[in-house]
């Protein structure tokens, strides 16, 4: 049926209510976020549907009721009510709803109560035994909830929970954690929810009391105050108590200062500043402290070690920026800033996340890049530019008895880039039936230090001492592609291609006699070639099925011109895998690549079964017409001796070995290798992952590489084995550990073990960690370490 005006006002009264009590419960929880657009459900904003046993005025009353065994229901403005009696006042416009009262928001929110009374316009109103069930599964309840005006909402006698209150029987259970208050107001004047007699309770226990408690009012966005402590412990720190303060300038500004205090060593003043523009956002961080360095070992005259922190004072700081900027249009644009005044800062001060990934270029581990960059991307064409210097924090040499004397690499060594240019551009036809795409790129590196081996090749290389100038290097690039794919009626695809590339470099000061002038080095190379792949499946008893797929590619190219005055700058490492040994370049720079006439060969079994069960496995490697010696790298350790580090230089490449095994859905394992002709395992990688039960989960990594055949400091061979666990022992009490341990140096590089307890409401885990990393200046470093992470609250370390 539908009711008149005076009806449909007190409904929207209602519906007001409603709003109110979920703000009023958001504010002891958290803001939610915004709720999707609902259907539209027929109804206009004036309009209610009533499903009611009987509606009666009784003097100035409007009576709905229903039977006594069911609850009226109302619908308006996509709000849902059910109640036992439902009844409004025409004279004091007092809208009462009574019994088993449900009401239930567009965003799902749904609201309880004995008793719901409410005036004219939802200016005021009360709510007796209220209580709600939030988005994020926190629970509500207070004795009553006032709304006393437009802007302050009331609770009196309030529990708040972000656990489940019933267990899986649906029977009432004690929440892990709740929060209890005698009073909680939510005034939207001050932009601050008050507490009055907060308990916060464990398991029913009470572990903190405050008469008095205030946090920012959830509708705002953001607020400033102080944010959760960071506390650890370190041997040379001590303890240590960082406390973070968010200081909001505007909805799109904001600071963050984050001092760290600790009882050992001076303290460590952390900066963040962010702003949000129209088009993009800035961030930068900093640190600064004036301290002498800890940890370190610093011999004397009479060669006697220095005791800690003996070294002079100095200004030591940090700086970690960057921003992005995305205008309307194909244009982009940004930049990051990174640089610290020592090597090991953020060693010391376990400075946290230093090593982001931002902007165009991102650094390798343990190496700061600086940059700035500009792109332009369209459906068929990219362009970038660019230019960087880099920071390096890498040890170089290692000293096993006294870290504080550790090695670096030398900033001077690594290049300043300045352009780097990379483009693409495909026509918007089919040329011949197949894409067609044209690449070019561009780049000029800088050295202020001489660098050898593996960058310059042994004809190169200065006789006598090093030089103190580095070599300076420009290259351009230009670069055509063309590939048609065709498939037969029997399942063979076909995929013809043609390549073409020229290169044109220009090197100054090389070292060695007769070169020291400027060199200008130009090379071509063009590729013809087709791949060839057929997939074959055969089904198999019991519903499962076997995939073999053959593919090779055969190719011809010019031969390879691997003048040994270009530096290798960005062919030096090669990741040989499935994807990659089918690739015309198979090298991820321009500095190094293949010619000569090229046979690939390899084949895919993949067995499925159970619908979601698998294993699959690749063999694969590459025949060459003749083998190619330029492709042979010196050693870092003595650039005399040559050796294959990509096993790509001998006529018949490393063979690839590549496979995935699922045979339960929480089982994965994986795993890839390179071997060469003898059977050695050059490279590998190998995983286990798994999880058993509801909460049990563990996880085996493996890595190696043993493609350098000298043994020295240089050596860059590594194997290490990586795993984490954690198994739960009694209910929601359990054990959990992860380590990393040097296969090479027989030791845990980290490692850490600890108890857990994990509900699903709260974690919380306490153990003990060491952290044996070689970089580290005061050697290695263990101590107790806390975590706690709760529901809808977030965590701590």
């Amino acid at each position: 049926m539908r009711a008149g005006d005076q009806s449909s006002r007190t409904f929207r009264s209602l519906l007001l209510m409603g709003v109110g009590a979920c703000l009023m419960s958001a504010g002891v929880a958290r803001a939610q976020e915004a709720a999707p657009p609902q259907p539209d459900d027929g109804l206009d904003d004036r309009a209610l549907y009533l499903d009611a046993a009987e509606v009666a005025r009784v003097g100035d009353r409007l009576e709905a009721s229903r039977d006594a065994g069911d609850r009226l229901y109302a619908r308006f403005q996509n709000h849902a009510l059910r109640t036992r009696r439902l009844t409004y006042d025409l004279a004091s416009g007092i809208a009462t709803a009574r019994g088993e009262v449900e009401l239930t928001a567009p965003d799902g929110t749904t609201v309880f109560a004995d008793y719901l009374e409410l005036t004219e316009g939802a200016q005021t109103g009360l709510a007796v035994n209220f209580a709600t069930r939030l988005q994020d599964g926190s629970s509500l309840m207070a004795a009553t909830a006032v709304r006393r005006s437009e802007t302050i909402n009331e609770l009196n006698y309030a529990i708040f929970t972000p656990c489940p209150i019933c267990d899986e029987e649906g029977r009432p259970k004690e929440p892990t954690i709740s929060i209890q208050a005698q009073r909680v107001v939510q005034d939207e004047g001050l932009r601050a929810v008050l507490y009055r007699n907060a308990v916060f309770k464990v398991k029913g226990v009470p572990v903190l009391f405050l008469p008095v408690f205030a946090h920012p009012d959830p509708t705002v966005e953001r607020a400033s105050g102080f944010l959760v402590p960071e506390i650890g412990f370190d041997r040379e720190r001590g303890l240590s108590w960082e406390q973070p303060y968010l200081i909001v300038v505007s909805p799109s500004e904001d600071w963050l200062i984050s001092p760290q205090f600790n009882t050992e060593v001076e303290p460590l003043l952390n900066l963040q500043w962010r702003r949000r523009f129209a088009d993009g956002t800035v961030m930068a961080r900093g640190g600064y402290t004036y301290a002498r360095n800890f940890g370190d070992f610093d011999l004397d005259d009479d060669g006697v070690d220095d005791p800690p922190q003996s070294a002079e004072r100095k200004h030591r700081s940090y700086l970690l920026a960057s921003g992005a900027f995305d205008p309307a249009g194909p244009w982009r644009w940004g930049f990051t800033a990174e640089r610290t005044s020592d090597k090991t800062l953020f060693d010391r001060y376990d400075v946290r996340d230093p090593y982001a990934d931002n902007g165009l270029y991102h650094g390798d581990e343990r190496r700061l890049i600086s940059q700035v960059y500009a792109e332009r991307q369209t459906g068929r064409s990219y362009l970038s530019f660019a230019a960087f210097d880099i920071q390096s924090l890498r040890v170089t040499r290692f000293e096993e008895t006294a870290p504080g004397l550790n090695e670096f690499e030398r900033d001077g060594a690594l290049p300043v880039a300045a352009p780097i240019v990379e483009g693409r551009w495909e026509p918007g036809r089919l040329v011949f039936g197949g894409r067609l795409r044209f690449t070019g790129s561009a780049a000029a590196l800088y050295r202020d230090e001489f660098v050898g081996a593996p960058v310059l090749r042994p004809e190169a290389l200065p006789v006598g001492p090093a030089p103190s100038e580095g070599v300076d290097s420009r290259r351009a690039t230009g670069r055509v592609e063309w590939r048609r794919s065709l498939i037969t009626p029997a399942g063979v695809r076909w995929e013809p291609f043609l390549d073409g590339r020229v290169d044109v470099y220009s090197i100054a000061q090389l070292p060695a006699p007769g070169l020291e002038g400027e060199e200008t080095v130009a090379r071509g190379r063009a590729t013809a070639g087709i791949d060839v792949s057929w997939p074959l499946i055969r089904p198999l008893a019991g519903g499962a099925d076997l995939v073999l797929e053959p593919m090779a590619q055969i190719s011809a190219s010019t031969d390879a011109d691997l003048d040994s005055r270009i530096p290798n700058e960005d062919s030096q490492g090669l990741d040989l895998d499935e994807s990659s040994l089918f690739r015309v370049d198979r090298f991820p720079g321009e500095d190094l690549y293949e010619g000569g006439i090229r046979v690939t060969g390899g084949a895919r079994a993949t067995l499925r079964w159970d619908d979601d069960r698998r294993a699959s496995l690749f063999v694969g490697r590459s025949w060459r017409s003749e083998a190619e010696p330029g492709l042979l790298t010196a050693s870092a350790d003595d650039p005399t001796v040559l050796y294959d580090a990509t096993g790509l230089a001998d006529r018949t490449s490393d063979w690839v070995v590549q496979g995935t095994f699922e045979p339960h859905d929480g089982v994965r394992a994986w795993g890839r290798a390179t071997i060469d002709d003898s059977g050695d395992v050059r490279r590998a990688e190998a995983a286990v992952e798994g999880r058993w039960g509801r909460r049990n989960a563990g996880s085996v990594i493996y890595v190696m590489d043993d493609s350098n055949p000298l043994a020295g400091p240089l050596n860059r061979n590594y194997a290490f084995v990586e795993g984490s666990a954690q198994q739960f022992v009694v209910g929601n009490w359990g054990i959990s550990g992860a380590g990393v341990y040097d296969l090479d140096r027989d030791l845990f590089v980290r490692s850490e073990v600890g108890l857990l307890f994990d509900d699903d409401c709260v974690r919380f885990e306490i153990g003990w960690r060491r952290d044996n990393t070689r970089v580290r200046p005061s050697g290695a470093s263990e101590g107790a370490y806390v975590r706690l992470t709760l529901a809808t609250f977030g965590g701590t370390r």
